[in-house]
């Protein structure tokens, strides 16, 4: 944490956060987890830590931050902008005279002028001025004034890991019989279903909860239907995680959270690794030997080996990491021979959702102006009191690189829309005693990489219900696909899609859809299987990802019983694999 000169504090490492939230969803490009000030307009209550200075004397400080809204400053007029994000630091109470969250676009290192240190241990605090997204990655001390710390990139990795005293070698947890990537809906079944067969697992998650887009961060509904031929067994585990509560951007408590938790945490071969990151893989040839993750909290870095992996992040990131074939955005016809393909390949996706919802009380609630935000007016403005799904971001952009600023235009979207509704529309009075109750910080997304399997699942094989001899989980949703939905006057980019829907028979979608066509080890459940851009369009829904962790944590049983790899599996033990897919995962062990 510290040298004789010049200390480094990482905001997520506060001992209190007050009312600020930890922020991990763009660590592979900004390099670290921050404190974001996430009040929905109203300031948050003080982030606050102690430091141990094993010198004193006059410090320069500099805080790690940026002007989210920088990117639009062009949008706002002359004199008007103010960075919405603003916040201070205070030393041992002393309020330094820097506002922080107000010079660059970028992720920066603001200098914020000079303390004088009188003692050892002193107090910081992080004081938000809005309750608009301000955001703190660190804070640095140095005696050092031609200090000029590096704000990106390999050199800050180094210089954060130098001032921190992290080890050159990672810490080895161990190894176990199947580490999972990925804690939501296909990752908890996955890690669950195996764990119940006498598997030793590991499951890593970077949030402080399992869920994944079904949890009280992102709120989006279970969809799809369970236990159907050829293997009805197969969904008995997703009907232990509140399969019958089917609404969006509704109260925290309707998503269960502390039912998935328990269902996780219950499991005695099944240990959870949470708010840790997966960040680097060791491969050998074309297998994993091992995956790198980074704790959220304290940026230590840690090393899982295990014989078979499964990528159920979402974004293909273990795929990504070991070099596994993937597809990104949306194939040509020529290509696919799919109808609803676009005649020329591209990169658009479906987009990634930021839903809120309101709350009518009584008495009247104020809302500030945002001129840094969307502009609205009677035409362009949306006459809602909820944001559902199809409050939906960022088609076109890269889901990957871009996600800061998919998940920063919904902010704008979504508090310069309240604005005017609050302030400025001729039915203000309909929303006088509303108040926003909610409004999610972690973006839903519905595509990003697929990785490639053995056989790539196309439109055409859901329309003559191809029959697979490895078909293992039933897909029920339609095709359903997003689309930018046009907003007539605004002068920004859309923020509304709409669904271009294609009913569908039940059709099975086959193992070889779910292992790596150039990873020999490693399987995938989830929005990042083999499929076609138009496929994943009724493959990705929560219900049917579920299914898909259940028979790649019932196969990773089967790898360990047989020592053998997931294309064995099907190859060699079809008859086996087919036997345990009826059988399906084992009930619960009653306590």
């Amino acid at each position: 944490m510290e040298n004789k000169r010049t200390l480094l504090i990482e905001a997520e490492n506060f001992e209190d956060v007050g009312g600020w939230v930890i922020d991990q969803q763009f660590m592979d490009y900004m390099g670290s987890p921050f404190l974001l000030a996430h009040g929905m307009g109203i300031p948050v209550k003080d982030a606050v830590t102690k430091v141990h200075f094993p010198e004193t004397g006059i410090f320069h400080v500099w805080v790690r931050t940026r002007d989210w809204a920088a990117p639009w400053k062009r949008e706002v007029p002359e004199g008007v902008y103010q960075a919405p994000g603003r916040f201070q630091l205070l030393v041992n109470g002393q309020t330094l005279d820097a506002v922080f969250g107000t010079k660059k676009a970028k992720w920066h290192w603001q200098y914020g002028g000079t303390v004088k240190i009188e003692q050892n241990t002193n107090e910081l605090r992080l004081h938000d001025l809005t309750g608009f997204e301000g955001r703190c990655d660190a804070v640095l001390f140095s005696k050092d004034a031609k200090l000029f710390p590096p704000d990106d990139g390999l050199d800050l990795k180094n210089f954060r890991k130098k001032l921190l005293g992290f080890p050159d070698e990672d810490k080895n947890v161990g190894k176990y019989d199947f580490v999972v990537v990925g804690g939501g809906i296909a990752g908890i079944c996955a890690s669950v279903a195996a764990a119940r067969k006498g598997v030793s697992v590991a499951l890593i998650q970077d949030r402080p909860l399992v869920g994944g887009n079904n949890s009280s961060e992102i709120r989006v509904q279970l969809g799809g239907k369970v236990n159907l031929p050829p293997y009805p067994a197969i969904g008995n585990l997703v009907n232990e995680l509140n399969p019958n509560f089917s609404q969006n951007a509704r109260p925290a408590e309707r998503y269960k959270d502390w039912l998935k938790m328990e269902l996780v945490k219950n499991e005695t071969n099944l240990h959870l690794f949470l708010n840790t990151h997966v960040n680097g893989v060791e491969t050998d040839g074309q297998k994993i030997k091992s995956v790198i993750a980074q704790s959220v909290i304290t940026g230590e870095s840690r090393k899982f080996e295990a014989p078979v992996f499964a990528d159920c992040s979402g974004d293909g990131t273990l795929g990504y990491l070991a070099g596994a074939d993937y597809w990104y955005g949306r194939e040509s016809r020529k290509e696919t021979g799919e109808r609803l393909a676009p005649k020329e390949a591209d990169e658009l996706t479906m987009g990634t959702s930021v839903m809120w919802y309101s709350v009518k009380r009584k008495g009247e609630y104020s809302f500030p102006e945002t001129p840094w935000a969307v502009q609205f007016d009677e035409r362009t403005c949306q006459k809602v009191i909820r944001g559902d799904w199809n409050w939906e971001l960022g088609l076109g952009r890269d889901q990957l690189e871009e996600s800061e600023f998919i998940r920063d235009y919904g902010f704008r979207v979504i508090y310069g829309n309240w604005s005017f509704l609050k302030n400025k529309s001729s039915f203000d009075e309909e929303y006088k005693r509303r108040r926003l109750a909610w409004v999610s910080y972690i973006g839903g997304k519905r595509e990003s990489r697929r990785l490639l399997g053995d056989v790539l699942l196309k439109q055409q094989d859901k329309e003559s219900n191809k029959l697979f001899p490895d078909a293992c989980v039933t897909a029920t949703w339609t095709i359903d696909l997003h689309y930018p939905k046009d907003i007539d006057g605004l002068d920004e980019e859309t923020f509304r899609t709409t669904a271009r829907k294609k009913k569908i028979q039940p059709y099975s979608i086959p193992f070889r859809c779910l292992y790596s066509r150039n990873i020999d080890n490693l399987m995938m459940a989830g929005r990042n299987i083999s499929v076609t851009h138009v496929a994943l369009g009724t493959v990705r829904v929560m219900k049917t990802t579920g299914m898909m962790g259940e028979v790649v944590g019932l196969v990773a049983s089967l790898c360990k019983k047989l020592d053998t790899l997931p294309r064995n599996v099907y190859q060699k033990y079809l008859s086996r694999f087919k036997e345990t897919l009826t059988e399906g995962v084992p009930a619960k062990k009653e306590k």
